[in-house]
């Protein structure tokens, strides 16, 4: 190839890494320059949100060390506009980056818009800054046997209901969820993650949050339940930067592409992980690092193949298990079928809790070996993707 090929690929979270780092190498003797965008230096554990939350130090990964001796270009620095049709960038209002292709990975974050109050009184798990801040001011509740609540029973709320209660015991912690936490989950696992609930004190309150109030969380019943300090994990919301660039996006901003993970408007802009409206027979993918980094792991072999003159088969996912800590020593493993609903088998205890662990630290490691080889990173195979399901 003479004419060089510019990659830009927007976001280093999990995806955005993992593409990067597999596309330096599956095109490493093409005429291929690659550019990262992130507005951090620190890759973020997204994972591992709800331990820092707590009040636990994580290992300070930085992104250039990551990418050394890959070729690959780290842009410091917001997206803050894309033109399509002059295929480029616009960095922090300032740079500007032209793209041949251009691989959107700029995941989701906490919706805080949903509720009133949410914004102005609750903590989120968007940002490590605001979980570090977090965890200061809940060892000053703690140490006044205070009251946290979190609100919303899905993963990430009850990892991180968990995790605080386990490392804080001397809290009240109440979990609020519109339906029973863990309701994704088979009979049996859901049975021993209220058992590990009751074990850690954790009060359950079902029903709709209607308003955060500065020292409270309002009901739609009106009933309000007192809290020293509120955590939202309920909802989620992507960047828009899409949807204003003219880019096909769904109801929720997720751009709309096609079995091959290309925009279906503009198909030399490829969308993974979060970002992605990624629809199967069974329904839509949705944003997890299990589901994110395989799409990632094939947009940077299809566009290497591209770059060859070859065509890729559609995408192929399927889910394999829904793993949820419980703090440091306990845990219980979904294992799912395809579609991501129960199956028969599921995992608990120290065991459970070493898997977890597993699943949680795989990534860096991965990103280190994917300079080298192409790693695995499908646990199953599952039903190829189609544009409109």
């Amino acid at each position: 190839m003479n004419t060089e090929q510019r990659i830009v690929v927007l976001g280093a979270g999990y995806t955005g890494m993992l593409a990067a780092l597999r596309l330096a190498r599956r095109t490493r003797k093409q005429n291929v320059r690659i550019a990262l965008v992130n507005p951090s230096p620190r890759f973020t554990e997204r994972l591992r949100m709800h331990q820092i939350a707590a009040g636990q130090e994580l290992a300070d990964y930085r992104i250039p060390d990551v990418l050394t001796g890959t070729g690959i270009e780290f842009v410091q620095g917001s997206a803050t506009s894309i033109d399509p049709a002059a295929k480029r960038v616009v960095v922090d209002d300032t740079m500007t980056l032209p793209y041949d292709k251009l691989v959107y990975a700029l995941g989701s974050s906490t919706d805080t818009s949903i509720v009133a109050g949410v914004a102005d009184h609750a903590w989120t798990l968007n940002d490590p800054r605001i979980a570090h801040e977090f965890a200061e001011r809940l060892n000053v509740v703690a140490a006044q046997g205070g009251t946290v609540v979190v609100c919303g029973g899905g993963l990430t709320g009850i990892e991180a209901a968990t995790e605080i209660a386990d490392s804080h015991p001397e809290l009240r912690v109440t979990l609020i969820s519109a339906g029973a936490p863990g309701a994704m989950m088979g009979d049996k696992a859901r049975a021993y993650l209220n058992r590990a609930l009751d074990r850690l004190g954790i009060t359950r309150q079902l029903g709709q949050i209607s308003k955060v109030l500065p020292d409270a969380v309002e009901l739609s019943t009106g009933e309000l339940i007192p809290a020293d300090l509120t955590l939202w994990t309920a909802g989620v919301r992507v960047a828009p930067l899409a949807a204003q660039a003219g880019i096909e996006t769904d109801a929720n901003g997720l751009i709309v592409v096609d079995a091959t993970l290309r925009s279906v408007s503009h198909p030399d802009i490829h969308a993974i992980g979060d970002a992605a409206a990624v629809r199967f027979a069974w329904g839509q993918l949705h944003g997890t690092c299990q589901s994110g980094m395989p799409t990632a792991a094939y947009t940077a072999d299809t566009i290497a193949r591209q770059l060859r003159g070859k065509q890729s088969k559609p995408f192929r996912f399927g889910y394999f298990h829904q793993p949820v800590s419980l703090g440091r020593g306990d845990a219980v493993i979904q294992f799912t079928k395809s579609d991501d609903t129960p199956g028969p088998w599921y995992l608990t205890g120290r065991l459970a809790a070493f898997y977890k662990e597993s699943v949680s630290s795989s990534p860096v490691p991965t990103f280190r070996m994917s300079r080298r080889i192409n790693v695995p990173v499908k646990l199953r195979a599952g039903t190829p993707a189609t544009a409109r399901g």
